[in-house]
């Protein structure tokens, strides 16, 4: 009998109980998920983020007068809540960045968003290499950047091109059409169509990825979000009643949209794929890849800088 033939044991020993172990710590410590929400002012950030967390986590910060003032930079506004459901705590911290495209000018308006999401892995990187390092490193790395196109129907725009390829070298970008009720059927579907074409010719590698741990299902699944993506989207805190039941949607003069419809949007393909199939897997791809990659090379930078200083010295 080889090594790795699996052995059955005569009677129960009770190792099996270790998933369940695993899970009461787990639950006990809780999870963190960090998103940062990327767009022109008024494409509905704030509202897409409150609807797929069925919670009011962050206001609007748009503008609403023409007599207020542009921003001149890109901001960076972090807001941090913890949500609980069925016991499972989940630490969620939404990074806005207002500001962002609203210029006339634009060149650099992503400068600030990079160097933020850098910015948390140094700081990750900093807490492991300390010598007396905390048990649990406080986990500020971005996981999933969600990234707002403009409805217009046609391309996108230079901006979104440049900006998509420097965010997916640093974060899990996940592109949707903002208020897709604006574009007809006809016009979502092939506004869709040119998107991913865009993507595929600039080489623009978005999330999801997959790997050689992937089994057959999770390809699948990965398959048919990317056939779906960019996620056409309609948000909406308000409860309208149709048929005599309430749900979440939006009023207009030709009738309601119902953001929860598959029909009417792609908001529950959106909102499974963040939190019920795929959430765990952003916060593992942001870890082993993206700051893999940064950590590696910080790290070779740091090996090459201490390889110079004796020849300096010499």
């Amino acid at each position: 009998m080889s090594v790795a033939e699996e052995i059955r044991a005569e009677s129960y020993v009770g190792f099996d109980s270790i998933t369940q172990q695993i899970e009461h710590k787990l639950l006990k410590r809780g999870f963190q998920f960090n998103v940062i929400v990327v767009g022109q002012t008024g494409l509905g950030k704030s509202t897409l983020v409150n609807t797929i967390f069925a919670s009011h986590l962050i206001d609007s910060k748009g503008r609403f007068t023409s007599d207020e003032p542009v921003r001149q930079t890109t901001e960076i506004q972090a807001v941090s809540h913890v949500i609980v459901e069925n016991g499972v705590k989940l630490r969620l911290n939404i990074v806005d960045t207002p500001g962002y495209g609203d210029q006339v000018n634009n060149e650099n308006c992503w400068d600030p968003i990079i160097k933020y999401i850098k910015d948390q892995h140094s700081a990750y990187l900093r807490k492991e290499l300390t010598a007396m390092r905390d048990r649990y490193i406080q986990d500020t790395r971005i996981h999933c950047c969600l990234y707002f196109i403009n409805p217009t129907g046609h391309a996108l725009r230079p901006i979104d091109v440049i900006v998509m390829k420097k965010l997916s070298e640093v974060v899990n970008v996940v592109p949707v059409i903002a208020k897709s009720d604006s574009l007809t059927i006809e016009e979502k579907d092939n506004f869709k169509i040119k998107i991913r074409e865009e993507l595929v010719y600039n080489s623009i590698r978005l999330y999801p990825f997959d790997t050689d741990e992937d089994d057959e299902e999770e390809v699948q699944l990965n398959e048919t979000i990317r056939d779906i993506i960019p996620f056409a989207i309609v948000g909406s805190e308000n409860n309208v009643i149709i048929d005599g039941k309430s749900v979440r949607g939006r009023r207009n003069r030709w009738g309601v949209v119902n953001v929860e419809d598959q029909n009417h949007c792609e908001f529950m393909h959106l909102r499974n794929f963040l939190t019920r199939t795929h959430l765990q897997d952003l916060i593992e791809t942001t870890a082993q890849i993206h700051y893999e990659a940064f950590r590696s090379k910080q790290l070779l930078a740091l090996k090459e800088g201490v390889n110079q200083r004796p020849a300096e010295r010499q």
